[in-house]
């Protein structure tokens, strides 16, 4: 009992170090229940779709997917295109989730080769990747939108006459899904059709793992050896991994943005997938496994420790800025503790098995 004890608190030693954070803030913060329900039902339909996009590079075994951040920049090109075009509610959503998709498949595609050409690095290629990928992106739209690419609206445009400005409104789509379908229980208004969407994506999800396509992955994450044996294009079904990632990492920014009704044209998108991927693993994920539940979990957890953070900082030490220093130190800290014990678990068992063969050999 005290072994699977052991093991339980090893597996879930991020959750249970961020609930126990959780349990100190909330009554030091000292905030109304309400106004926290009410910003974890919204939070819980921004972000959940982006943490979604995680799942099937786990199950390929490429690990936490940092370029999802391309597939973010791609998001972000359909809404200021749309944003330039005046198309307003649904429609302008649906019309940039379309412009995103061949974007996103592109950049998944290139993703996927280059981490192709990286294996057993391919976390830390992702991540070095979205930083490349990122200067791309803010020469295209600060210097090639408006010269090159043609730019209607000139209230998007910085006063040179070319360039996207630092932030561009999203009035004509803001909320355009969370208030789509209406509804208010007790007082707190739920984005049902937000909600609908991550729905359908989980199932989605669901329904791809049971496929030959997903089978072909869950293969090649648990043995790549074997799965080219056994005739598994093991190159190809990881690429399309990543690229099936990156293009729900695009709706998912969409979904995101809709929500805060505002785009920050030089960094919405960077800060997502350090946000995604320490969401998901103290949701209780890992590098190797990753589930649904542990998605809607770590959305809850992570959102609520960031709302309370802030004003258990100021009234512990009448400073808010504590808190907000603690958010980014949880978001690399968590990913940072979860690649320790996931390094740690992996040289255990290989230790374990190592004295496993050489006391079968002496006896």
């Amino acid at each position: 009992m005290s072994s699977r004890l052991r093991v339980f608190f090893i597996d879930n030693a991020v959750a249970i170090l961020i609930l126990l954070l959780i349990a100190f803030a909330i009554p030091v913060a000292k905030l109304p229940a309400s106004f926290l329900a009410q910003e974890i039902l919204m939070r819980l339909g921004r972000d959940t779709f982006l943490v979604l996009a995680l799942l099937l590079p786990i199950m390929a075994g490429m690990g936490l997917n940092f370029g999802m951040v391309l597939g973010a920049m791609a998001g972000q090109l359909g809404l200021i295109f749309i944003s330039d075009w005046g198309i307003v509610g649904i429609p302008g959503l649906l019309l940039a989730m379309i412009i995103s998709l061949p974007i996103s498949v592109c950049l998944g595609w290139v993703c996927g080769s280059i981490m192709n050409r990286a294996k057993g690095r391919e976390m830390v290629t992702g991540f070095i990747l979205a930083f490349f990928m990122n200067g791309i992106y803010m020469m295209i739209v600060l210097y090639a939108m408006g010269s090159i690419i043609p730019i209607f609206n000139p209230e998007l445009l910085l006063s040179r006459g070319y360039g996207i400005r630092n932030v561009v409104g999203l009035d004509g789509v803001r909320q355009s899904f969370d208030n789509l379908i209406p509804l208010h229980v007790a007082g707190l208004k739920i984005p049902v059709f937000s909600y609908l969407l991550i729905a359908a994506g989980a199932g989605l999800l669901i329904w791809f793992r049971r496929t030959k396509l997903g089978q072909d992955m869950r293969a090649v994450g648990q043995d790549r050896a074997v799965s080219g044996a056994a005739g598994i294009p093991v190159e190809r079904t990881r690429i399309l991994a990543i690229m099936i990632s990156t293009v729900l990492a695009g709706i998912g920014q969409v979904i995101f943005l809709q929500n805060l009704g505002t785009i920050n044209t030089t960094s919405s998108h960077e800060q997502i997938g350090m946000f995604s991927i320490a969401a998901l693993l103290i949701g209780g994920a890992s590098v190797t496994k990753a589930s649904i539940p542990n998605v809607i979990v770590g959305v809850i957890l992570f959102h609520l420790l960031f709302l309370v953070s802030p004003m258990a900082g100021k009234n512990l030490i009448g400073s808010g800025m504590l808190g907000e220093y603690f958010r980014q130190f949880v978001s690399y800290g968590v990913i940072a503790l979860a690649l320790v014990l996931y390094e740690w678990k992996r040289v255990t068992r290989e230790n374990d098995a190592r004295a496993t063969l050489r006391a079968g050999g002496a006896a």
